[in-house]
């Protein structure tokens, strides 16, 4: 099983890339995670999409169709999503058809330095993937509250706890996955 991962977050010491690694590293082993970085894809605008759709988008799509699930790890800011997760979504979301999260498995999971481990920005997410058809994992939740003290310096994971419910996850999110197969 093939899961394609991205995070909301351009910062290279974001929690959130920091847990896509730690899903990658802790998967099971008949599940790859491929992480995407999303620094290079434009703010969305319909002149461009009317130009050619950027390459940086097309490749995303592709890999997103290649993919058995995607897993995508949020940030919460003012209780929402980033800019750059919904810019994504925004291009995500244009035709042609389908689009590319249309019916697809995925799954959210999120960390924060605060103590609600990014749930209302999970919450808006699951409402803007509704409109994209997307077949959200309703159970289990991934949320890394007190971040800061689950991850050392180095941006890796280091909380034997959090380390098993990143892998109870992943594992979960490619059942869902090959059960939607």
């Amino acid at each position: 099983m093939k899961i394609l991962g991205f995070a909301g977050s351009l910062r290279q010491a974001s929690f959130n890339r920091a847990l896509l690694r730690a899903a990658k590293e802790l998967a099971p082993t008949d599940v790859e995670v491929d992480i995407v970085d999303l620094d290079g894809i434009p703010m969305y605008n319909s002149d461009v999409e009317a130009a050619a759709f950027p390459e940086t988008v097309r490749s995303l799509r592709g890999r997103i169709a290649a993919s058995g699930a995607v897993l995508i790890a949020t940030p919460e800011y003012m209780y929402s999503v980033s800019g750059v997760l919904k810019n994504v979504l925004d291009w995500l979301a244009r035709p042609p058809e389908p689009r590319a999260l249309w019916d697809k498995p995925v799954g959210i999971i999120g960390a924060s330095p605060g103590l609600v481990g990014t749930a209302r920005a999970q919450l808006h997410l699951r409402h803007i993937l509704l409109h994209e058809r997307a077949a959200v994992m309703p159970h289990p939740q991934l949320l890394v509250p007190d971040a800061r003290n689950k991850f050392d310096a180095n941006g890796v994971l280091a909380d034997q706890e959090t380390k098993t419910k990143v892998t109870e996850y992943v594992d979960a999110l490619a059942r869902w996955a090959r059960r939607l197969g």
